[in-house]
C-alpha cells in the first residue's frame, strides 16, 4: 500500500487521467510502471487533492431500460403474471392421537403445584384454551411418571429388555 505519491507519480497520474483513462485504469498504469500498489480510491483521492477532474462519461449508457407506453407495460406485467408462480402451502397440522387411558384418576395437580416425587404425565390441553394439568401420583423410581403411565408410555421392563423383545419378535417373524 502506498502512503504518499512521489511527484513523478503524480505526473504519471495527470498523464493517464489526461488520456481519458479511468481512476481504476490509472492506477494499475502507475502500478505497474513504477511497481508500485496504488488502489483505485487512491487515485480518486490523489487526483481530487490535485484539483484534477474525473474523466467525462459516456453519454448514454450502453444498454438503456426500452421506452415503454404505459399499455405496453401493462401488457408486459400481465404476461409475467401468467406465469406460474410457485405456492407455498403451509404445513398441514397433525391430527391430534387420542392417547389410551389406564384406570387412575389423575389429581389434575397444576405445573407449579407438582412437587419433586409427583407423576407428570400431562392431561388436558386437546381444546384451544383448555388448561394443562398432571396427573400427580408418586412417580416411579427413575421416571417422570406413576407406574402405570410408565407402562403406558414405555411398555413393560428395561430399555433393554424392551430391545430383546424386539429382537425375540424379529427371530420368530424371521423363522
Amino acid at each position: 500500500m502506498q502512503i504518499n505519491w512521489t511527484q513523478e507519480h503524480s505526473e504519471a497520474l495527470r498523464e493517464c487521467l489526461a488520456e481519458g483513462m479511468s481512476h481504476s485504469r490509472a492506477a494499475k498504469a502507475i502500478n505497474a510502471r513504477f511497481n508500485t500498489a496504488y488502489s483505485r480510491n487512491a487515485a480518486i483521492g490523489r487526483a481530487k487533492r490535485m484539483g484534477l477532474t474525473a474523466p467525462e462519461r459516456p453519454a448514454a449508457l450502453p444498454w438503456s431500460p426500452p421506452d415503454l407506453t404505459p399499455r405496453e407495460m401493462r401488457r408486459e406485467r400481465e404476461e409475467q403474471a401468467v406465469l406460474p408462480k410457485r405456492l407455498v402451502q403451509p404445513p398441514e397440522r397433525p391430527k391430534r392421537i387420542k392417547l389410551r387411558c389406564i384406570q387412575i384418576m389423575p389429581r389434575h395437580v397444576a405445573l407449579i403445584d407438582l412437587e419433586a416425587d409427583d407423576c407428570r404425565y400431562p392431561y388436558g390441553g386437546d381444546e384451544e384454551g383448555e388448561v394443562i394439568t398432571f396427573c400427580g401420583h408418586p412417580r416411579r423410581e427413575g421416571s417422570s411418571y406413576c407406574i402405570g403411565h410408565f407402562y403406558l408410555t414405555r411398555g413393560p421392563g428395561t430399555a433393554s429388555e424392551r430391545a430383546a423383545v424386539a429382537v425375540a419378535l424379529r427371530l420368530v417373524q424371521a423363522a
